[in-house]
């Protein structure tokens, strides 16, 4: 309006639209929409006063709002101007508009020039947003962000990464660090180690919905992972989870990324995780930490130092263990599987599911809230850790009838036996495992006494074998069995 009232002040002084052009640097048509403006309200007139701007507004935009349109510029959705803006405005969708303007009226245009259309008429509707304050010490916000790839400088490994940030609300001091994964174990120890960073522990953790921290996203009751339930027990803390899609609610960590993203990452090389977060730590307590904060105009560092972390819940004398939570099915083999690696579980229980509670050293296996198993944790992929009484009793018997067991059994029989069972191991002891395994079994047919005899009589052949026993024992005993 400012430009508009030096244009009319120009014409009241006589010059023409070409001069007030010029002088302007405007077309000549849109002095000459001006000039016929005034004329209509005889605001050219020099002893009339000059009208104020909300007055020349809205005359200006009631003639059409500025200079006049060429016939070969007007967008083709112009005859509908009103009904499309009316329909955007509704909600209705631009693909939509198109096909209802091709029914309707015959429209050829696309849909593209229906979005140029509303992109340059249809004023957009702002957003208003709301700064959310906050207690000293109540809270922080959690979230991952993309990290740099690493090449490992021994093993020549090149992974992807990601940034873990833990902002404090209040202060705007925060943790970071570098991760390989975003996994449940990941997420659990980031927060022991940035509430052992600040030394507290906030009264409440705002997060997104990770799948590592909430199972089922809903607005109302979200369903939160049961590892990290306990983890906020043991902290004394509580999960407050983002309304889904809607991640402006902890925008001070969405900051916090952006920023560590767009600072520390740049220009810097990084040679393995454990250097790549020595140089992280090292920068969020001087630059970062020392910085002047955009909103709280004040060190975020110095803030924590001399308000908050005095007012942090203290950490609990003893740290929560952190165990992680997986469901699995007892397989047929009397196993489960986790991470590749076989855990027994008992018999009784095949087919069903069971909860494994995994700790570093431990993998713990619950039937409901019976604890069925307990087993060292394996990390080799395909090794397996059995306890034989959870195994049937026909396999805890085949496995039970080792070697050992075997020669044990032939010194009962007498001892032509036991050397009859020491001369077959002698030879290959795998292979004659069964073999000795149905010699002892002969006993149970024809008794121990006879079968001492048999092999007695095989050794002095010089053919001490299961098959020449056996015929032994059938030619010259037949087939009684001796009780």
């Amino acid at each position: 309006m400012y430009e508009i009232r030096q244009m009319i002040q120009r014409l009241r002084l006589g010059e023409s639209n070409r001069a007030v052009a010029r002088a302007q640097q405007v077309g000549r048509d849109t002095v000459a929409r001006v000039r016929e403006i005034a004329a209509a309200q005889n605001w050219l007139e020099a002893t009339s006063p000059l009208p104020d701007d909300a007055t020349i507004a809205r005359y200006y935009q009631a003639a059409g709002g500025g200079a006049v349109k060429n016939a070969s510029h007007l967008s083709t959705v112009e005859p509908f101007r009103e009904k499309v803006i009316e329909w955007h405005r509704q909600g209705i969708a631009v693909s939509s508009i198109r096909q209802a303007l091709a029914r309707q009226y015959g429209y050829g245009g696309s849909v593209h020039a229906v979005y140029r259309f509303l992109r340059s008429e249809a004023a957009p509707t702002p957003v208003a947003t709301v700064m959310l304050d906050f207690a000293v010490g109540e809270q922080a916000q959690v979230d991952f962000g993309s990290g740099p790839l690493i090449t490992d400088r021994h093993s020549g490994e090149v992974f992807k990464t990601w940034f873990f940030v833990m902002t404090l609300s209040w202060s705007r001091h925060q943790y970071a660090e570098v991760v390989r994964n975003q996994s449940v174990e990941t997420w659990l120890a980031c927060h022991r180690h940035a509430f052992e960073w600040f030394n507290g522990v906030p009264r409440k953790v705002r997060i997104d919905n990770p799948k590592c921290a909430i199972t089922r996203a809903c607005y109302y009751e979200p369903t939160v992972q049961r590892a990290y339930a306990e983890l906020a027990l043991g902290y004394a803390f509580v999960i407050d989870p983002c309304p889904v899609a809607d991640p402006a609610k902890k925008g001070r960590v969405e900051s916090g990324v952006k920023y560590v993203k767009g600072n520390f990452m740049p220009l810097r090389e990084f040679h393995g995780l454990a250097h790549a977060n020595a140089q992280l730590q090292e920068w969020v307590q001087s630059e970062a930490g020392n910085r002047l904060h955009g909103s709280t105009r004040e060190r975020p560092l110095m803030r924590f130092n001399e308000t908050e972390q005095a007012l942090l819940q203290p950490l609990p004398a003893v740290a929560p263990t952190c165990p992680t939570w997986a469901k699995a099915k007892l397989h047929g083999n009397c196993h489960v599987q986790h991470t590749y690696c076989h855990y027994s579980a008992p018999f009784r229980l095949i087919h069903q599911t069971l909860w494994l509670e995994i700790t570093p050293d431990a993998l713990r296996i619950y039937h409901e809230h019976e604890l069925v198993a307990i087993h060292p944790r394996l990390f080799k992929a395909g090794t397996r850790s059995t306890v034989e009484d959870h195994l049937p009793p026909e396999a805890q018997a085949y496995f039970m009838r080792d070697p050992q067991w075997c020669l044990t059994q032939a010194t009962a029989v007498g001892p032509a036996c036991r050397a009859v069972v020491e001369s077959l191991f002698t030879k290959r002891v795998l292979d004659q495992l069964r073999a000795v395994q149905g010699l002892l079994r002969l006993a149970d047919q024809f008794g121990r006494g006879r079968l001492d005899a048999a092999c007695s009589r095989a050794l002095n052949f010089g053919t001490p074998s299961y098959r020449t026993i056996k015929q032994i024992l059938k030619a010259h005993y037949g087939f009684r069995v001796v009780s």
